[in-house]
């Protein structure tokens, strides 16, 4: 394992990370010292994102005996943990590739704990005093172009045949109504959704863990793990288990690495202007999706900003998760044009902040858990979809970490990865190809054009996990 990033040893230079980390480092504790020397704990955790500090704080409610330690290259909540959209959903947007995954009854558990876990980290946040801007005011999944309403649709109809309505559809004008933009025309509703200030949340979560006695080693990028033992370049400490819960990173696992392929999710941030959100009806924390091949994401923030995301824009080549995903969004353009198209009445409002950060894409848009070997144990490929579902990951590494036979230990997301992609360079030619025919087909149907013939198959042929399915109503292009 190769070190995650660079250590940051003066925190003007966080700024770049995100505008989330900028607010949350504001006047913040200082970094908790890097590994030096020998150290021995009953439980290692390697990565203090979500994952990990969920995993951490779960082992700790399980066993409250156990030492444990967390392991951290950068600052917790320094990768994406703190510079996500801060959209917490739940799977039932994506029942059907749990289904296939798991079976019925296991897709639908794992579906109601995942929406369950959203009220979970609001009730969290207040017990703890955590200022995570938490709003529970549902998700829209939506489409702005015509060839993708009705992409919800199989998924409404599947859980409709099981007894299930987490998704309301809502017409077009209903949709503008809430959002505010003119460009929606259908969306359905998922009502248990919130948002956060996602750096908030990782650093509260942070600040728990050690309250609950876990020791976190910060700047202390991992280089190896030796048999019962995490090293560090400074040094190396001994542990009878290993969570690995490193998240994009988790690509430089060589068990891993075919299991995963590292996009960027690029993301702007305007100035706050909570009088304009008002006059055009976005008076709430509601969240929005498009149902578009590259997801576009955007939800409003406590000061009035709108946070805008895209994903897909960089393809990272192998393990090598360089600059391009860390600091300002070299997509930042692509992204401001996308919010000027949702929103053409706020063309005149400046974009005050951009950023970028990597997203580890499974093959089927889910994660996988499972052993690396005796005593160590991993979870990766939350593919977007991790703010809400880490804590139900957190759930499963602790239970295979504690060797415990229980609900999560056993649940259909341990196991191997659902299905491979093709090694390298043939995983990032045929990524960087594919973003491109992509994004030329998304261009075309927002132009109200047919897209070229090759745009057309690739968004149809693309894996679930990298671009939705095309929905089934939807005519085919010849």
């Amino acid at each position: 394992m190769r070190p995650r990033v660079a250590r940051c040893k003066r925190r003007r230079e966080y700024a770049l990370r995100s505008l989330w980390l900028d607010e949350a480092l504001t006047g913040a504790e200082d970094d908790e010292p890097a590994l030096v020397g020998e150290e021995r704990a009953d439980v290692c955790v390697v990565g203090g994102g979500y994952s990990g500090l969920w995993a951490a704080l779960r082992i700790r409610e399980l066993e409250p005996s156990a030492q444990v330690a967390l392991v951290e290259a950068d600052i917790c909540g320094g990768g994406p943990s703190g510079r996500n959209g801060g959209m917490a959903l739940s799977w039932w947007s994506k029942f059907l590739a749990l289904e296939a995954r798991c079976g019925t009854d296991e897709a639908l558990r794992l579906a109601r704990a995942s929406a369950d876990a959203v009220a979970v980290i609001g009730a969290f946040c207040s017990e703890h005093g955590i200022d995570a801007h938490y709003r529970p005011d549902g998700w829209l999944w939506s489409a702005t172009s015509e060839p993708w309403i009705g992409a919800w649709r199989a998924t409404v109809e599947r859980l409709d045949a099981l007894g299930e309505r987490p998704l309301q559809e809502v017409d077009g004008a209903e949709a503008a109504a809430r959002t505010g933009s003119p460009r929606q025309l259908a969306a359905v509703f998922e009502p248990t959704a919130a948002v956060v200030q996602p750096a908030l949340l990782a650093r509260g979560l942070r600040r728990v863990s050690m309250e609950r006695g876990v020791r976190v080693f910060e700047h202390s990028p991992v280089v190896a793990l030796e048999g019962d033992a995490v090293r560090t370049a400074d040094g190396r400490l001994r542990a009878e288990a290993i969570v690995v819960a490193l998240g994009s990173w988790a690509i430089q696992v060589r068990r891993l690495r075919r299991a995963l392929v590292v996009v960027s999710s690029d993301v702007v941030a305007t100035r706050p202007i909570p009088e304009r959100l008002d006059r055009i009806g976005w008076r709430d924390g509601l969240c929005v999706s498009d149902a578009r091949p590259r997801i576009e994401y955007y939800r409003p923030t406590r000061d009035g900003r709108i946070v805008f995301g895209k994903g897909g824009g960089t393809v990272a080549y192998g393990g090598r998760i360089g600059p391009a995903f860390h600091g300002p969004a070299p997509h930042a353009e692509e992204v401001e044009h996308a919010l000027r198209r949702v929103y053409p009445q706020l063309a005149d409002v400046e974009v005050e902040a951009a950023w970028t950060g990597p997203v580890d894409r499974s093959r089927d848009g889910l994660p996988f858990f499972g052993r690396l070997r005796d005593g160590a144990v991993y979870g990766a490929g939350y593919s977007g979809r991790g703010v809400a579902q880490s804590y139900l990951g957190g759930r499963i590494l602790a239970s295979l970490a504690l060797g415990r036979d229980d609900e999560w230990s056993s649940c259909g997301l341990v196991g191997e990865p659902d299905g491979r992609f093709p090694p390298e360079p043939f995983r990032y030619l045929g990524g960087v190809a594919l973003r491109r025919a992509v994004a030329a087909g998304e261009e075309a149907e927002d132009r109200g054009r047919q897209p070229p013939r090759l745009a057309s198959a690739a968004m149809r042929l693309a894996p679930r996990g990298v671009l939705p399915s095309k929905p089934a109503s939807a005519a085919p292009r010849s």
